[in-house]
């Protein structure tokens, strides 16, 4: 067959083959030089981006660009509708809001859309036992300052580019896909970073901020360790009456573990809050397919009535999804009231939610600040779920072809979200990885070698895994209905709940203002791990407890001695 005549009946799929090949190609033959390249474009790889934005040294020394596969124009013109809110929302440690203060970035952050949570009611929803938290027990001067501060994740990204936008050193490369990531040759040297508009980025390093399908870590072949909860998170954001008239303003976040898992009441404003229930996951995509007004009341009724209501409840909602019939408001409200007449719940009492109208604002009952406001509605469009996980890498540097690279955030560690501390654990992340990286220029170092990067390593890693395990023990203690474990988490509960110094060091801890050393994160890591084991022992007696409730009080004891001795000097 004649040459030419082979030619021309290339199929169009080959010759497309052969253009994408020569378009590969070529571009992995001319890369564009780079210092740093971010993958990621959230809030942890925008914070990178504009920590290092910020410093003068780096804007003077390293070509940063930033890729994200999605619009980030979308975010950047965000103007959600006035009273309306995103569903994503995260409480932002003190230690988080002074980092964003410091990189200049939390000056775009719209603060009206901010709220300061000042108090926190936690109780166990099966025993009752419950331990407040009060932002006056840290002495933290302004009032409006709260013990964290609550913002939608859009909130902070938006800023986080308007920051960027007065940064031209730092490229923003969005819309931008990355199709691999390669090395320069056998012998490892800078990584290449392909794209899908056919650009190459050959960069000294790479930094994984893209989330737990990370691309970077799956190039630097880092390994990790983890499991997937029996769990599905679902989030909303609720309108509620307010009640700063006769209680003050709606500053008071609500947690009650259930059995099946926590559920949150974070406020936004005086008449919105922010949803997080984490529940079995057949629960929860009966309640989603059973529409705003069922989820409305079941999260009235998820704050007040007893386990054994709730189990109840929960059945009729699973029986009628699965009979593809979904249980209807009017339904479910005549079931919850008749629970709430089963045990006796007084119609005027703040535990009451079916024979209450939320529409109606009036004088609330005496007992109304130890529970959230009744939820009149969902915002439309706002519901939503999403499986939980608990996930940290082996390591957080690439090695060997994989050098580097270094990972941050959930690229790095994902964590129950039942303490809200994932987003502040990557901007902590964020914090030290650009510090280190002003150190090494300042030093005349490498910034993508591993001398410039263990510091990172070293510091980060402990510290996200010891708040990760105590998350991760929290949600296994809490999750067991074992009557010798209730007891005991519910002892040590209202026991603590009597130690203000105690609160107060777990409160530094969970805020960002810990004294170091021994922390309430440490305390509560070892008294949770002395309970937790119990739940093991087939024949735990309460003896047994007793001894281990001893100990923890007595851990209790020293840590307060300690924090208050702290306190003085």
């Amino acid at each position: 067959m004649p040459l030419a005549t082979a030619t021309v009946r290339i199929s169009r799929p080959a010759a497309g083959q052969l253009r994408r090949w020569l378009r590969r190609s070529f571009s992995t033959a001319t890369p564009e030089e780079c210092d740093v390249v971010i993958v990621g474009g959230g809030p942890v790889g925008l914070a990178l981006a504009s920590a290092l934005g910020s410093s003068q040294l780096v804007r003077e020394s390293l070509r940063v660009a930033l890729v994200e596969a999605s619009d980030l124009s979308k975010i950047r013109d965000w103007t959600p509708q006035l009273g309306t809110f995103s569903n994503r929302a995260s409480s932002l440690t003190h230690k988080s809001q002074t980092f964003l203060k410091d990189i200049r970035a939390w000056d775009h952050v719209e603060e009206e859309r901010t709220c300061p949570i000042q108090d926190m009611q936690v109780w166990d929803g099966i025993s009752d036992a419950r331990i407040e938290f009060s932002a006056s027990l840290l002495n933290l001067g302004a009032p409006t300052q709260g013990m964290a501060r609550m913002t939608e994740n859009l909130n902070l990204q938006r800023a986080l580019l308007r920051h960027l936008n007065s940064v031209p050193e730092v490229e923003i490369l969005d819309k931008s896909k990355v199709r691999t990531i390669t090395n320069e040759s056998d012998t490892g040297e800078w990584p290449l970073v392909h794209l899908d508009n056919g650009r190459t980025l050959r960069s000294r390093l790479v930094v994984g901020a893209d989330g737990f399908n990370s691309p970077v870590r799956s190039f630097a072949k880092i390994t990790s360790y983890g499991w997937a909860y029996d769990t599905q998170a679902i989030v909303a954001t609720m309108f509620h009456p307010t009640r700063e008239t006769f209680i003050g303003r709606s500053t008071t976040a609500f947690q009650r573990f259930l059995p099946t898992g926590p559920i949150a009441f974070l406020p936004l404003s005086d008449v919105a809050s922010s949803l997080v229930w984490s529940t079995k996951p057949p629960l929860a995509t009966a309640m989603m397919a059973s529409g705003p007004e069922v989820l409305s009341r079941m999260i009235n009724a998820a704050f007040r009535l007893p386990d054994v209501s709730m189990r109840y409840l929960n059945q009729v909602i699973l029986d009628a999804h699965r009979a593809g019939v979904p249980v209807t408001g009017p339904q479910i409200q005549a079931e919850i009231a008749w629970r709430e007449r089963t045990h006796g719940i007084d119609e005027t009492s703040a535990y009451a939610s079916a024979s209450v109208d939320p529409m109606k604002e009036g004088v609330p009952p005496t007992d109304a600040e130890l529970l959230p406001p009744l939820v009149k509605s969902i915002q439309p469009a706002t519901i939503a779920s999403f499986p939980l996980r608990f996930n940290h890498t082996d390591s957080y540097l690439g090695e060997g072809q994989g050098s580097r690279t270094v990972l941050l955030g959930d690229a790095a560690h994902t964590v129950h979200p039942l303490a809200g501390q994932g987003l502040n654990l990557g901007l902590a992340d964020v914090e030290c990885l650009s510090r280190c990286i002003q150190e090494a220029l300042r030093n005349g170092g490498d910034i993508g070698s591993r001398t410039a990067l263990l510091p990172y390593a070293q510091e980060r890693y402990f510290e996200n895994h010891k708040i990760m395990s105590v998350m991760d023990k929290l949600h296994k203690l809490y999750s067991t209905s074992y009557e010798p474990v209730v007891w005991a988490r519910s002892v040590g509960l209202e026991v603590v709940n009597e130690l203000d110094s105690m609160k107060a060091g777990l409160m530094m801890e969970a805020s960002g203002k810990g004294l170091g050393g021994s922390s309430g994160w440490d305390f509560a890591a070892n008294a949770v791990e002395t309970l937790a084991a119990t739940a093991g022992a087939a024949g735990a007696v309460r003896a047994g407890l007793v001894g281990a409730l001893t100990t923890a009080a007595q851990n209790v004891l020293k840590t307060d001695k300690s924090i208050s001795s702290n306190n003085n000097h």
